[in-house]
């Protein structure tokens, strides 16, 4: 049994998840559905592919903890491996990412989303349930603002999903437990690295909550990812993790920050036969901004139905644009052949250095002749309405 093999068998049926389990076969998840394939796999086979990806430290982790967490590109595909322990001995769980260039159009989002990449600062969530595209979402997000703005990014990500390539940003990818040692820790750092725009991969505790909080009110464009299922339920989450004494200030400190928040699932859709996100989105109106600072997070149904003008969306009213939806993006398959859109990259400084100068250069410009049939005024004091004239009666 060969993992890069396994992965290309997964790649060429279109499948989002690979699974091994010993004893079973392989499974893969299409459309949404989980479908097994292949022979039973050896419990020594998986053990053997298993050490080989990760290597001797990630392995000793996995022995101590049961459990590894690593980002890997095979043949071409980035693909996220969950390595752990189960009943049947060692198992595997492995996504199959899309390019790292993905952008809102190749993901088929709404554009008004763009807006939310626009900000100069301010706090962007992206909530959903377990693999509904969060992560693809926040890298989308990301490549608007590398091929459009230079700014420097900083993600904090566990593990890193997308490698994202420098265009026109300038960008810093740390992955936890491997180059930082928590979200708290990496958030701490990031203050004073110079940063314009941060990714939280994923807030869990109050710490990184309000760290990210914090970051988002000092000029920072900070996009964090959590799971929930509504808009509602995201923002009532963030501030129920914190006590309840402080809760009116977070309340007021998110209602402050918040640029915009989208809440987002994975549904199969027959006419371009793809799975695509369906969205709320919530873009921070003053009705937003008033709700959320009292903490009624009731209210914000009434405004995603009313926001339509502030770029608002309901997730039947999302639908609805779907419906009528006709330029689909199908994903490519990733691969070694997959070449990303030849786009500007970060321009380049003068060496620093005395007498070096880069030679301008001429623009070429074609001589005509007259051949050209181009007419040559040779007086420069000519009346240009007399040379009308004259060109309408044939004198010229």
């Amino acid at each position: 049994m060969d993992f890069e093999r396994l992965i290309e068998w997964a790649r060429e049926q279109g499948a989002s998840d690979l699974h091994l389990e010993p004893g079973l076969p392989a499974a893969v998840r299409i459309r949404g559905e989980l479908k097994l394939s292949g022979e039973q796999v050896s419990g020594e086979a998986l053990v053997n592919m298993t050490r080989e990806i990760l290597g001797e430290e990630r392995w000793a982790g996995l022995l101590d903890r049961c459990s590894a967490d690593l980002s890997k590109t095979v043949k071409g595909v980035r693909c996220r491996i969950n390595a752990f322990k189960s009943s049947r001995g060692l198992g595997m769980a492995v996504r199959l990412l899309g390019s790292p260039a993905t952008t809102l159009k190749k993901l088929n989002l709404h554009p008004c989303l763009l807006k939310l990449a626009q900000s100069a600062n301010g706090l962007v969530l992206i909530s959903g349930p377990t693999g509904s595209g969060k992560t693809s979402t926040a890298a989308a997000l990301l490549q608007e603002i590398n091929l459009a703005e230079s700014r420097h990014i900083i993600t904090l990500e566990s593990p890193i999903e997308y490698a994202l390539s420098p265009r026109r940003s300038f960008i810093r990818q740390r992955e936890i437990g491997r180059d930082t040692p928590s979200f708290a820790q990496g958030l701490f750092d990031a203050m004073r690295e110079d940063p314009d725009v941060l990714l939280v991969g994923e807030m869990r505790e109050p710490e990184v909550m309000k760290l990210t909080l914090n970051a988002a009110e000092t000029g920072h464009l900070v996009i964090a990812t959590l799971h929930s299922a509504t808009i509602a339920e995201a923002l009532q989450r963030v501030v129920s993790a914190f006590p309840a004494e402080i809760q009116p200030g977070i309340c007021a400190q998110l209602g402050d920050c918040l640029v915009g928040a989208v809440s987002q699932r994975l549904a199969y859709r027959r006419e371009p036969g793809i799975r695509v996100p369906e969205c709320e989105i919530l873009m921070a109106s003053s009705g937003a901004r008033g709700a959320i600072r009292q903490g009624q997070f009731f209210k914000l149904a009434t405004v995603l139905e009313s926001g339509a003008a502030d770029g608002c969306y309901s997730l039947e009213r999302y639908r609805a644009w779907l419906d009528l939806k006709q330029d689909w993006v199908r994903p490519l398959t990733p691969g070694p052949e997959a070449a990303e859109e030849p786009v500007e990259t970060m321009r380049e400084l003068r060496p620093i250095a005395k007498g070096v100068v880069k030679p301008r250069i001429k623009p070429k410009v074609e001589e005509r002749t007259d051949e050209d049939n181009v007419m040559v005024i040779d007086d420069p004091n000519a009346d240009l309405s007399s040379v009308i004239k004259e060109l309408e009666r044939g004198k010229r």
